[in-house]
């Protein structure tokens, strides 16, 4: 991320149910996954918690060759417990709630937490949510366009998701003021639109410079982070005028 945000000056009319209820189950079914360590259900042996975290990513994460075929990919593991019956269309959406680890998590909700009340104070609830759920879903087959139908990485995170909302962001209320940790260390009041451009800008100069050097590995999917971020864009876009429109249709009856 381009900076620590701490908080937005934007005074939210309501209190925002739904980034609460996101960042909420997030953090449960991380803290319920094999993925955290207090899931001790898992078992604490080396080799049970390596399959066991195997098979979940397996089940629920988003392989970008079962997303462009739309077929499950054959078990490939030797772990107990394999042979389970996948639908690749649904883990676009259930890999958006699982997190490769607490710092991976705890970056995701902290944006969240910042810029989420806003966007979904000028969206309205129920449009908030399918608004992150299809930036979520676009960036998740973004990603696997990019990396082709060959690919069997799986991707996790809800990145994708919440760069479209710091997308929607920079639509509908980007004359706000956000406190930010700049190095980590040193709180500086920034315009909204500086800080959200300024991620935007350094994941595509990232996205490129893999594309340009297909040899560096990575473990961040930023075409993910690109795509939803312009899904984010044109959905706020399209959500907001049509609410504008809508709006003034009633000013002109009454």
């Amino acid at each position: 991320m381009a900076g620590i945000p701490l908080s937005d000056d934007y005074p939210v009319r309501r209190v925002p149910v739904v980034t609460y209820l996101l960042i909420a189950v997030n953090v449960g079914v991380y803290l319920l996954s094999p993925l955290s360590q207090m899931a001790v259900w898992y078992g604490a042996e080396p080799l049970a918690r390596s399959c066991a975290v195997e098979l979940y990513l397996l089940r629920w994460a988003a392989v970008p060759a079962e997303l462009l075929t739309g077929q499950q990919l054959p078990d490939a593991t030797q772990c107990q417990g394999a042979g389970f019956g996948k639908i690749p269309v649904l883990s676009a959406f259930t890999s958006m709630f699982l997190h490769g680890g607490a710092l991976h998590l705890l970056s995701n909700m902290v944006y969240l937490f910042v810029f989420g009340p806003c966007v979904e104070d000028r969206l309205g609830r129920f449009r908030y949510l399918a608004f992150y759920v299809v930036c979520g879903i676009a960036a998740c087959y973004a990603f696997a366009l990019a990396q082709g139908a060959d690919a069997t990485v799986p991707l996790v995170g809800a990145s994708g998701a919440i760069s479209g909302v710091l997308g929607g962001y920079l639509v509908v209320q980007f004359r706000s003021r956000v406190i930010t940790l700049v190095f980590g260390v040193i709180p500086v009041r920034l315009p909204g639109w500086t800080l959200v451009a300024t991620y935007f800008v350094l994941q595509y100069f990232l996205y490129v410079s893999l594309t340009l050097f297909p040899g560096e590995q990575t473990q961040t999917a930023y075409a993910a982070h690109v795509y939803g971020f312009v899904a984010g864009v044109v959905g706020g876009l399209l959500i907001y005028r049509i609410r504008w429109r809508a709006g003034s249709r009633l000013s002109d009856v009454h």
